[in-house]
């Protein structure tokens, strides 16, 4: 099996979510965040015939990048990676299942209360503009995502509408911007008073849960 230059940036992705993963039978990935904030799932278009564990994901990308676009043959204990015709190759163990984080249930979006689409570029200047006057937070309000530091009134911050605030609704919804670990592209995003929500890629079969902090609300 040879896995796309998409898989490819999913497990990318996925290792900045978790170092650690599960893949199960199927041709669905799916992972988790070590505080349960951040859930991912992507559709990919191999199917892996059996569920394998890997422990170090950031380990098992660099091992893969030892080859050109290396062949991978899953075996009951590990996976041999190599090239047809090499002289190289690489065996690497599985994961005993037991330490490898797992998602253990399906998540369902509640009702939502906002939505808005996230282009590629707004969701680049977002995270840019965060990391440029580190600010850790980031708020959706009056139709406008705003990054700052909300325990500080006096903190830089930098906003962009994202949408028409057509209503005269009284809501805040805070994410922390280190949970938005979002694949690259345009995002249909639905926010729910129930403190979570939902990223949908539109070119890209993924989508993310994330959780909302504590202080958001919604209401007239």
């Amino acid at each position: 099996m040879k896995l796309s230059d998409n898989t490819v940036s999913v497990l990318k992705n996925y290792s900045t979510i978790n170092q650690n993963l599960m893949i199960n039978s199927g041709s669905t990935l799916r992972t988790i965040s070590a505080m349960n904030n951040i859930i991912a799932t992507a559709n990919v278009e191999e199917n892996f015939e059996k569920s394998v564990g890997i422990y170090d994901l950031n380990e098992f990308l660099a091992a893969m990048s030892l080859f050109d676009s290396p062949e991978l043959d899953f075996q009951n204990d590990f996976v041999m990676m190599g090239n047809e015709g090499s002289r190289k190759s690489l065996k690497y163990w599985y994961s005993d299942p037991s330490v490898v984080t797992t998602v253990k249930r399906e998540i369902t979006m509640p009702s939502t209360d906002v939505t808005f689409t996230l282009t590629g570029e707004d969701l680049s200047n977002v995270t840019k503009a965060a990391a440029v006057i580190g600010a850790p937070d980031m708020v959706l309000e009056n139709g406008s995502l705003r990054v700052t530091d909300k325990k500080n009134d006096t903190a830089n911050h930098f906003s962009m509408s994202v949408m028409e605030n057509t209503e005269e609704l009284d809501y805040k919804f805070w994410f922390k911007v280190e949970n938005l670990k979002l694949l690259p592209g345009t995002y249909d995003v639905s926010v729910s008073s129930q403190k979570i929500s939902h990223f949908k890629n539109t070119n890209v079969d993924i989508e993310y849960f994330i959780a909302l902090e504590p202080e958001s609300y919604y209401g007239k």
